[in-house]
């Protein structure tokens, strides 16, 4: 495909054939928005032929301006512009439902024009059901899915989640599952799906973070034709999943506007595909899950509160590993056993002190960067060697030595000192504590709850038990200082100061 003289001047020429295999569309404009470059699959998103649309500006060839145009707008604003959905027409009245990613270019300093990379609403639907519905197929929990057999753990606040967990399976209730990254809540969800009568059902995982919100609608609702231009009749995961279950995973980084249509359909239990006047009932199991605790996402207006309370009719709080340190020692030998015989390794044991490091390390991501340390350390190991025990110096991850080693294992009194770009793990630390001066002795987790409540605090009674101001003063909503008074135990009225009558005299004790 051709393009003018002025493409050269951006030397880009070179790189073009790349974006010419693209199947997303492509344009690249100069700072001015004259489109410089427009690729094939542009071309038929726009049904426009190339010349009509090469050497003229976007605001041309579309009928936006420069408010409405994503690329006015990444060249006004000087920065990138990621999944924005547009519905645009062409000046040859094509209309187009698509998601737009803008880039802005630079030589030097200075802004040399921009790249915009468009994908049309049905085809991005197709590519990511394409991704999601095959693990949304009927498979026997037996098959290919975990089971409660397959959880392992001996802490008695980790086993109280799994027995919560077992008892669940088989009512229709809805659960919710807490718990940071890593902790194995989409394990639970499976296991939790295994055991109900739907197993032999479908059981649909949805991440609710890693796509947008205006395709997840149509995703999970599903879409009738003539809903908005290249709609089709396509079934949602709703529909799909009927009689079986749909794991709802990260459901605090859902939008609060889809919450509200969520929580209609499982009050309902009906579904309306977008576009479509007739509901259609549905019978489902529905798990969630949320990385952040319930009422502060509330509070940060993450989470709607009825979105809550009706899908945590069952909570179930899964502890990070830093809270079940008996676990390390029998989750790291299970890992050892099933990544040794993955890698035709024969190692059987890992050292005490390996072991040590562990105890000491704070584990940021949970069971799963345990594992992946493992299993890191294991690929560390020669095939043909006859060792039989992971050692520190030689297998362990370059960042964990360093922890490991027995200058730093000393200095910090047997525990382990955190890597600068690193969660920093539990260690013993001077702090003054609240409300005094004499030093306490403490992890990092209750430091961190010492200074919240202190700061806290002071706020209150600079304002006088003034609420609203003291959130303020910190930087936090009302909602969430209520929240955090609450769990520090802080009552606004201990902050306010009592009014004495000066009118009535006090008479000197005899």
């Amino acid at each position: 495909m051709k393009t003018p003289q002025a493409l050269t001047s951006l030397r880009y020429e070179e790189f073009l054939p790349v974006f010419d295999g693209f199947s997303e569309g492509v344009i690249i404009t100069d700072r001015h928005g004259t489109i410089v470059y427009y690729n094939t699959a542009m071309a038929a998103i726009d049904d426009l032929p190339p010349e009509e649309a090469l050497g003229k500006t976007v605001l041309e060839v579309y009928d936006l301006d420069e408010n409405t145009s994503v690329v006015m707008q990444c060249l006004q604003q000087r920065r990138p512009l990621i999944d924005r959905a547009l519905v645009y027409r062409t000046r040859m009245g094509r209309f187009s439902n698509s998601i737009h990613t803008v880039f802005p270019l630079f030589k030097g300093h200075r802004l040399a024009g921009a790249i915009c990379l468009v994908r049309e609403y049905n085809v991005l639907e197709e590519t990511i059901a394409s991704i999601s519905i095959p693990r949304a197929k009927a498979v026997r929990s037996t098959e290919t899915l975990y089971t409660f057999d397959g959880i392992i753990g001996e802490d008695p606040e980790f086993l109280r989640s799994v027995n919560t967990a077992r008892m669940a399976a088989n009512t229709p209730s809805p659960v919710m599952l807490y718990g940071e990254t890593g902790t194995g809540k989409e394990l639970f969800a499976q296991a939790i799906h295994s055991h109900s009568d739907r197993a032999k059902r479908r059981y649909t995982p949805v991440n609710c973070a890693a796509i947008p919100e205006n395709l997840l609608e149509g995703i999970l609702f599903g879409t009738s034709k003539g809903a908005f231009t290249g709609a089709r009749n396509k079934e949602g995961l709703f529909g799909r999943t009927n009689g079986g279950t749909l794991f709802l995973d990260e459901l605090n980084a859902m939008a609060i506007g889809l919450q509200a249509k969520i929580l209609r359909v499982i009050q309902e239990r009906k579904v309306r595909r977008l576009g479509s006047l007739r509901e259609t009932p549905i019978d489902l199991k529905i798990i969630s899950s949320v990385n952040q605790e319930p009422h502060v996402a509330i509070a940060e207006n993450c989470l709607r509160p009825d979105l809550f309370y009706r899908l945590g009719v069952v909570f179930i709080p899964l502890p990070p590993l830093r809270e079940r340190p008996g676990d390390i020692e029998v989750l790291s030998l299970h890992f050892l056993a099933k990544h040794s015989h993955a890698l035709g390794k024969r190692v059987v044991a890992i050292a005490d002190e390996v072991l040590q490091i562990f105890h000491n390390y704070h584990w940021p991501g949970n069971v799963r960067e345990l594992e992946h340390v493992i299993e890191g350390a294991l690929n560390m190991i020669t095939t043909s060697s006859t060792l039989k025990l992971l050692h520190l110096q030689s297998h362990l991850p370059t960042w964990h030595r360093l922890r490991g080693s027995k200058e730093t294992l000393s200095a910090s009194n047997g525990l382990a000192v955190a890597a600068p770009h690193l969660c920093p793990p539990p260690t013993t630390i001077q702090r003054t504590a609240p409300g005094g001066s004499a030093p306490v002795e403490g992890n990092l987790a209750a430091s961190q709850a010492a200074l919240e409540r202190q700061t806290i605090e002071e706020a209150l009674a600079r304002h006088q038990g003034h609420v609203t101001r003291a959130a303020e003063s910190v930087g936090i909503s009302r909602q969430l200082l209520h929240y955090k008074m609450k769990k520090h135990g802080l009552q606004r009225s201990d902050f306010i100061p009592v009014a004495v009558d000066v009118s009535v005299p006090i008479r000197p004790k005899n």
